[in-house]
């Protein structure tokens, strides 16, 4: 293996890029955007600095392991901050409900409004933290190249016992009674693009890194995941290039020779990696036949809306979400393609700015329709998000704003239907059968990010990246879990 092109300068392929370039690995990485990170945005407007996402940061020691294989110190160049109480969530009835990872503070909450739940918990604990170690022995760190690799004895016994027959809904239901402590984990689902009432109890173990492991944000901002990555990268050796989009990837013979980019320059490669969304990207890039993208569900997207306002409030948390009074019916709506008149409204206020707040609001909403339409009218669905936002008593003037859809999504991260997480997890088949990292049809063509396996979210793109660059490497990924 003597060259690397990499599609995409999102986490996937960034964490790829450190790997093998610390290995000395020629590596060139290709970003059609202004910026590393992907959808790990950084937005500035005006005085107000955003997140566009991920805005929860869990399993820290991913991010670490990517940092310090170079010799690098992780504090020297980002400072993960711990959130004690991390999540206030918000109900019709005027209830809220803290999620911690606190445990007797927790089961104090619970003695108050869940009694059974609260008997309950060390079991639930117990339970979700197995969960979390069953993914983490027989899932995360392995690359499926093929259908044989699924016939592991040891990973049929781990999938068996990951509870893959059951909902999610249904497992807190197991040791939780009231109604709004269900729904306060339900909202798990979303971190994998899925309904609570779809996706296997499998996923679960969110909760333990959550509510054991813990939530955690990055000081300055998340985006500087990103950021370090990249200067590391570079650092290494690899070459990484902003606003350069591939137009194709080259093949000859059943095997990758390099890259076509959009202004014409050829580049060659041995190996191709792409961090993209594989429904949109594989068509575009590699066969323009290709229709595997008409029988995958897509995640569920969002809408956006970034607000600076001059207005401080100090019963806020880090994360907030003030949920519909009918979340089943949501998702039902979302999963038919509406979006809800009464949605769930997710805030973070995040400590960024020093005078004013920066507030990152997220609706759920369905992906675009086959043809590429949203459902609402833009503007007046940001006004039915302020005015819900009113209800709960948040009243949200804006000094400036930016409106992200699903379209946006689309446009600018190649995001097929502007899905979040790409392929949704609400079947068990896109759930256990996500598409491998190595491509079945051409040679030295690989995938990494979240539509891909392991999945969705900040640590398994990463891990993602981090499969595929170990195994070119002739090596096993190992992280301190």
């Amino acid at each position: 293996m003597k060259k690397v092109v990499i599609i995409g300068g999102g986490l996937g392929g960034l964490s790829a890029a450190v790997t093998l370039a610390q290995h000395g690995v020629d590596v060139q990485l290709f970003e059609k955007n202004s910026h590393f990170g992907g959808k790990l945005m950084p937005v500035q407007l005006g005085d107000y600095y955003f997140d566009f996402g991920p805005n929860t940061i869990t399993m820290p020691f991913v991010f670490r392991h990517v940092i310090e294989q170079t010799g690098a110190r992780t504090e020297d160049y980002i400072t993960f901050r711990k959130l004690s109480v991390h999540t206030k969530n918000v109900y019709e009835d005027k209830t809220t409900f803290f999620l911690s990872s606190d445990r007797d503070y927790m089961k104090e909450q619970l003695a108050v409004i869940d009694r059974v739940g609260a008997l309950r918990y060390d079991d639930f604990l117990r339970e979700v933290e197995r969960l979390y170690r069953l993914a983490k022995t027989h899932f995360f760190p392995r690359i499926f190249r093929s259908f044989f690799n699924y016939m592991s004895p040891s990973l049929a016994f781990a999938l068996l016992n990951a509870r893959p027959l059951e909902t999610l809904h249904h497992f807190f239901q197991r040791y939780f009674t009231n109604e709004h402590v269900i729904q306060a984990y339900d909202r798990y689902a979303t971190y994998i693009g899925s309904s609570p009432y779809m996706a296997p109890a499998t996923f679960a173990m969110i909760a333990y890194l959550e509510m054991v492991d813990g939530v955690y944000y990055v000081d300055g901002g998340n985006a500087r995941i990103a950021q370090t990555f990249a200067h590391l990268a570079q650092k290494a050796g690899a070459q990484l290039h902003l606003n350069r989009a591939v137009k194709r990837v080259v093949v000859k013979n059943g095997k990758v020779i390099g890259v076509e980019l959009a202004d014409g320059e050829k580049v060659e490669a041995d190996v191709v990696i792409m961090n993209a969304d594989l429904l949109q990207a594989y068509r575009e890039l590699v066969d323009p036949h290709d229709r595997s993208y008409e029988r995958a569900e897509p995640s569920i997207s969002a809408f956006v809306m970034l607000v600076g306002t001059k207005e401080t409030w100090d019963d806020l948390a880090h994360h907030n979400v003030f949920f519909s009074p009918n979340y089943k019916q949501e998702f039902e709506h979302i999963l038919a393609g509406r979006y809800s008149e009464h949605p769930t409204i997710y805030v973070c206020a995040p400590p960024f700015t020093k005078e004013g707040s920066s507030l990152f609001v997220l609706v759920n909403a369905p992906p675009l329709t086959k043809d590429g339409r949203m459902q609402v009218d833009e503007q007046a669905y940001k006004q039915l998000v302020y005015e819900r936002l009113r209800s709960y008593g948040l009243n949200v003037v804006p000094d400036v704003e930016r409106v992200i859809t699903p379209l946006h999504i689309a446009e600018q991260f190649g995001a097929y239907r502007g899905a979040l997480y790409g392929i949704a997890s609400n079947r068990r088949r896109d759930t256990f059968l996500r598409p491998s990292n190595a491509c079945k049809r051409i040679a030295g063509l690989y995938f990494v990010g979240g539509t891909t396996h392991p999945g969705g979210g900040s640590p398994m793109v990463v891990i993602s990246g981090q499969n595929v660059a170990n195994h070119l490497l002739g090596a096993k990924l190992s992280l301190p879990f």
